[in-house]
């Protein structure tokens, strides 16, 4: 969300879980694509089985459903993390309405407000009020009012705007009658129907629901100490690289959610793969010194926590050291930086001054380098003897 998103909506007294009604139509669908998904596809498989197109369209509808729901709805729509073309944007529309979790301008309104008001009240779907509410039961009670003041943005896109207003037959079209349509088309309606229509919907639905759920009840807090995110490959293996979530609430405007390139995320390949071949544009991107300070804040954060239970001139001195080598590793760290950008400004340059200075700096830039390697080896012992 951008930063210059402000608190205009639901500022009233928030309605509570226990004060909400249940939303029998959100319920009936939820049981009844999960009951029908468990028992109808061992039986089909057993005595039917499905044919190879019928599962390469399972395929299909599983990659296109999902990653517009990651790709689509979150990153783009809900944090405008890259920009896209309009018959992208359009694809992510209609393949997000086939994985029947609401409109994108809903959609994206309820997860502003997830960042906004993070593990309160007015989070839609806070995981202090339990595992199985933030999972799903938020989803079963019927829906706070809304006024979409905090999509204006997205109320600005036609596309958007007409997505939301055929949301319903779209969700029904593409998600259930064009699966159905293929089936009759090579023999088998009801298996096509009961795998790519209504079990594809119901793992499509865990998957992205596990970021709600799972992705603040399980891992490490690397990026922040500050809310319930969690950081997790596990749970990235299970929600199209959404795992990483704790990077995720620190810097929601970056398109990534696994920051390394061995970090599983095909949303993030996805939005690569878009931007190779011209169709995604303006890929935003936390800057790594961000991201180390950050990581560098939480370390400090455990160290001081842990060192409370230490006598206290232990804790007195260890508290100094932490703080002369913390401003050590961020100077340092500031110091490599600030070379790397006059060394490659200088390198790109063709005047032959500003090349005989790129030669100068690359020797600063080594022993910088250096220096913020060394500090960065003294911090992580200090680090390791604080927490012992």
């Amino acid at each position: 969300m951008d930063s210059t998103q402000t608190r205009t909506v639901s500022e009233s007294r928030p309605t509570t879980s226990s004060g909400r009604g249940i939303d029998w139509v959100n319920t009936t669908f939820l049981a009844g694509t999960l009951l029908i998904a468990l028992i109808g596809v061992p039986i089909h498989l057993a005595t039917t089985g499905f044919s190879w197109p019928i599962l390469g369209l399972f395929a299909f509808y599983m990659a296109a459903t999902g990653l517009s729901i990651t790709g689509g709805y979150h990153r783009l729509f809900s944090h405008q993390s890259f920009q896209t073309t309009a018959p992208v944007r359009a694809f992510l529309l209609i393949f997000g309405a086939a994985a029947c979790q609401n409109s994108a301008l809903k959609w994206a309104s309820d997860h502003r407000l997830h960042h906004l008001y993070v593990d309160n009240d007015r989070d839609p779907y806070n995981i202090n009020e339990g595992f199985f509410y933030a999972h799903i039961g938020w989803v079963c009670l019927k829906a706070r009012p809304s006024d979409f003041s905090n999509v204006q943005d997205l109320q600005k896109d036609p596309l958007v705007r007409w997505q939301h207003r055929y949301y319903l037959p779209l969700a029904i079209g593409v998600g259930g009658v064009v699966p159905w349509l293929f089936g009759v088309l090579t023999g088998d309606w009801w298996g096509s129907l009961l795998l790519v229509g209504v079990a594809r919907t119901a793992i499509v639905h865990h998957s992205t629901f596990l970021i709600n759920s799972l992705c603040h009840y399980l891992g490490t807090q690397p990026y922040s100490l500050e809310d319930s995110s969690r950081d997790s490959g596990l749970v990235a293996l299970l929600t199209y690289g959404e795992g990483y979530h704790n990077f995720h609430h620190q810097f929601q405007y970056d398109y990534r959610n696994g920051i390394r390139w061995y970090h599983w995320d095909p949303t993030k390949w996805m939005i690569k793969i878009l931007s190779a071949a011209g169709w995604a544009t303006r890929l935003r991107t936390a800057q790594d010194a961000h991201i180390f300070k950050a990581r560098v804040a939480v370390q400090r954060s455990l160290a001081s926590r842990n060192l409370e239970r230490r006598p206290r001139e232990f804790r007195d001195a260890m508290e100094q050291k932490l703080h002369l080598a913390h401003e050590g590793l961020v100077a340092a760290l500031a110091k490599w930086e600030h070379v790397k950008v006059e060394y490659r400004a200088a390198k790109r340059s063709m005047d032959d001054k500003r090349r005989q200075l790129a030669a100068t700096l690359e020797t600063e830039l080594i022993a910088a380098r250096a220096h913020f390697r060394r500090a960065k080896t003294s911090w992580s012992m200090l680090i390791d003897h604080a927490s012992a």
